[in-house]
C-alpha cells in the first residue's frame, strides 16, 4: 500500500522531519515499553529514527524495520552498524513476517500516510505475540503543528487550489482525537490507550524552516514545487513573512504534538 508522503531525498526528509523523529522516539519508546530479550519491529523506519533510538538499548534481542519508500530503506541500511537491525523494503499492510513474530511493533509518524491505516495496525498486531504491544504515535495536524500550520493557512490565502490540500493534510487517517484509539479496538487489541506527546522543532532561521519544504519535500513541497514563477514568488515571501511576523529573521521555536496509542494482543 502506497505511502502519501512525497519524497525527494533521504537527507531532505532528514531536515524536513527526520531531526524531529529522533525527539519524539524516546517517547513513543518510554510510552510504549520494552524488555530484555525482545523482538521489536518498526514500521515505517523512515531513515532510521526510530530504530536507531531502539538500538540504544542493548537489551534488545533483534529490531527488524521495513519502509515502503527504497529510498529511505538504503538510507537507513548505510547507518546501520547494529547487527541485531535488520532493515528491508516491505507495505505495512502485508508485512512479510509470520504470526506471533514479535514482542512489540511501533510505528512512528506512518499511519496517517497509510491510506488503510486499519489495514497496518491490523498487520502490526498480526505479527505479535498474545499479551505483546503494538504502539504508533502520529502527528496532531488540525491542532498540534503550530509550524506546519502556519505555512498551509498562508498559502491557502493566495491560492484556492491548495484549499483541499490543506484539508487533506488537517484530516489524514488517524489525527483526530481518538481516531487512533478506536483503530486499535476495532482491530481487536487489549487495554488500548491514548496520549499525546509534545515536543518543540527549533529552526535556525527561516531558510532552516522553508528550505526542505522548498526543494520539494513532503505534501506541502510537492504543491509548491508545482507553482507556476509568479505564485511561487509570492508564496516563499509570504511564508517568510509569516516566519518572521516582524521581526528580523533567525531562530524560532514551534510546539509540536503527536498523539500516541498502545495497545495489547489479546
Amino acid at each position: 500500500m502506497p505511502s502519501s508522503f512525497n519524497v525527494e531525498s533521504a537527507d531532505g526528509y532528514e531536515r524536513l522531519m527526520g531531526r524531529w523523529s529522533r525527539k519524539l522516539a524516546p517517547m513513543l519508546i518510554n510510552f510504549a515499553g520494552l524488555a530484555d530479550g525482545d523482538r521489536v519491529l518498526d514500521v515505517g523506519c523512515g531513515t532510521g529514527s526510530l530504530a536507531f533510538t531502539l538500538a540504544q538499548t542493548p537489551g534488545l534481542r533483534e529490531i527488524a524495520a521495513i519502509d515502503y519508500s527504497p529510498v529511505f530503506v538504503e538510507a537507513a541500511k548505510g547507518r546501520n552498524t547494529d547487527p541485531r537491525i535488520t532493515i528491508q523494503q516491505a507495505d505495512a499492510c502485508a508485512l512479510p513476517f509470520e504470526d506471533n513474530r514479535f514482542d512489540r511493533a511501533l510505528s512512528l509518524l506512518v499511519l496517517h500516510f497509510v491510506p488503510e491505516a486499519g489495514k497496518a495496525v491490523a498487520e502490526m498486531a498480526r505479527v505479535v505475540r498474545p499479551d505483546g504491544i503494538v504502539a504508533a504515535a502520529v502527528w496532531d495536524h488540525y491542532g498540534g503543528m503550530s509550524g506546519m500550520r502556519m505555512m498551509w493557512d498562508t498559502v491557502v490565502m493566495l491560492d484556492e487550489n491548495a484549499l483541499p490540500l490543506r484539508r487533506r493534510y488537517c484530516f489524514q487517517p488517524m489525527t483526530r482525537p481518538g481516531e487512533m484509539k478506536q483503530s486499535f479496538i476495532a482491530q481487536g487489541l487489549a487495554d488500548v490507550e491514548e496520549t499525546s506527546l509534545l515536543i518543540r522543532m527549533d529552526y535556525l532561521s527561516f531558510d532552516d524552516y522553508w528550505g526542505p519544504i522548498a526543494a520539494g519535500e513532503g505534501p506541502l513541497g510537492k504543491y509548491v514545487g508545482g507553482l507556476e514563477p509568479g505564485k511561487r514568488q509570492a508564496v516563499d515571501a509570504a511564508v517568510r513573512a509569516a516566519y518572521e511576523a516582524g521581526e528580523p529573521d533567525g531562530p524560532r521555536s514551534f510546539a509540536s504534538v503527536a498523539w500516541a496509542c498502545r495497545g495489547r494482543v489479546a
